[in-house]
């Protein structure tokens, strides 16, 4: 087999993400090799592939950053289940770590609010949304987001309410995003991910992005995806 083959990839795939899954962490070297049939040069390869094609983030030393919804480093978010701690990508990416991660129905979400540094802990199941007045604000559009994806995560966060919002956009001089609310960002995150621990799976077209964007209520010129968000 060629060492260009991408044959491997979707094999890579899920070795990362059972590893993420499964431990809270990023695969170790062997078992990304394992799943290129014993070649590390050829999971790497797969690896660049399946980052251009935005399944997962690397950063300059080839390691992953990113699994969405899993994080190999904070991004402000702590994900408890009863048998794994996880990073979570975002407020989105924490919220929908019980929907995909079957052995995990409930999750504590655990973070700080940007503009007040309030700590918040939520439990987030998949029966429902949570309680509470905490809001998400999203910074950059869809259609943007796969630009600076590490930037994007960055800033889509809970916050205690709409004015800390607000007064966290004055202090930094950002321009306003998107705010949801709690069972908005529930609804966003719910069936987000749905197969991505499974083989085969594949991104959604920008068509299948919108009708799923409306379905969990958001609409407008901030939801209208680019390319495959």
């Amino acid at each position: 087999m060629r060492d260009d083959d991408a044959s491997w990839d979707e094999s890579v795939r899920l070795a990362v993400y059972q590893a993420f899954a499964g431990h809270g962490r990023a695969p170790t070297a062997s078992e990304l090799a394992d799943a290129a049939g014993g070649s590390l040069a050829v999971a790497k390869q797969a690896l660049h592939r399946l980052a251009a094609a935005h399944h997962l983030v690397l950063d300059e030393f080839e390691h992953v950053v990113l699994a969405h919804p899993f994080a190999a480093r904070s991004f402000g978010f702590s994900v408890m289940g009863a048998r794994t701690l996880w990073w979570g990508g975002c407020a989105w990416d924490s919220f929908a770590v019980p929907h995909l991660v079957e052995a995990e129905p409930e999750v504590l979400v655990a973070t700080r609010c940007p503009g007040c540094e309030r700590p918040h802990a939520l439990v987030v199941g998949r029966a429902g949304p949570p309680d509470g007045a905490q809001v998400a604000h999203f910074l950059v559009p869809a259609a943007r987001m796969w630009d600076d994806v590490l930037r994007t995560c960055g800033h889509q966060r809970l916050f205690c309410d709409e004015s800390c919002v607000d007064e966290w956009l004055a202090a930094t001089g950002q321009a306003k995003g998107y705010v949801l609310d709690l069972a908005t960002l529930w609804r966003l995150a719910r069936g987000w991910y749905a197969g991505r621990l499974e083989r085969g799976y594949r991104r959604r077209e920008p068509d299948g992005v919108v009708a799923y964007f409306a379905e969990a209520g958001l609409t407008g010129p901030f939801w209208a995806p680019g390319a495959r968000v």
